[in-house]
């Protein structure tokens, strides 16, 4: 039994949702975010609630169950608060900056590199050494952010780099003489 499956999602007020085939729909003051069904699953929408339960009792569904119950929470969830992911940038000259609809990163090359800022995705500067990534799909927001972090990731021993916030950089010591 899948604990995460066994708790049905609460749908807060302001947001609606909708099976429409094979397909869930989910509205809300954030947007709207669809998302297929798998086959092996029963979702069941009543009384302000998702219920999400297996279809049948093969290995498949089981574990399908906590997966697709954790992804409809997050299409509730999405479209009625956001998700944020926070970049934090390290190093003597490094920076970042939104101009129009790119961020500029100085990261050390000899050139800028113009990151352009996908639909649905706010990018926001409020200092120069961080970054903070806004919209409703979680998977979006986390895919951004990697691909930003792809350009300088963190060194392991003086920890220049674009990490994430709350990440731990195992540093490790220099040359010796």
């Amino acid at each position: 039994m899948s604990r995460i499956g066994k708790k049905p999602v609460a749908v807060p007020a302001g947001v609606t949702a909708s099976i429409d085939g094979r397909i869930l729909k989910v509205k809300g003051p954030k947007g709207e975010l669809t998302m297929p069904l798998a086959d092996d699953i029963a979702y069941a929408i009543d009384a302000g609630q998702i219920a999400v339960t297996p279809a049948n009792e093969t290995k498949r569904a089981r574990a399908f169950w906590g997966m697709q119950r954790t992804l409809v929470a997050n299409l509730v969830t999405g479209v009625s608060d956001g998700f944020t992911k926070v970049l934090e940038i390290t190093g003597v000259g490094y920076r970042a900056s939104v101009q129009g609809k790119n961020l500029k990163l100085q990261l050390g090359y000899s050139h800028d590199v113009d990151f352009p800022i996908p639909e649905g995705i706010t990018i926001k500067t409020p200092d120069q050494t961080t970054v903070e990534i806004t919209g409703s799909d979680k998977q979006r927001v986390g895919q951004i952010a990697s691909e930003i972090r792809r350009w300088r990731k963190p060194e392991p021993y003086k920890g220049k780099g674009i990490k994430y916030r709350g990440e731990f950089i195992f540093r490790k010591e220099g040359k010796k003489k």
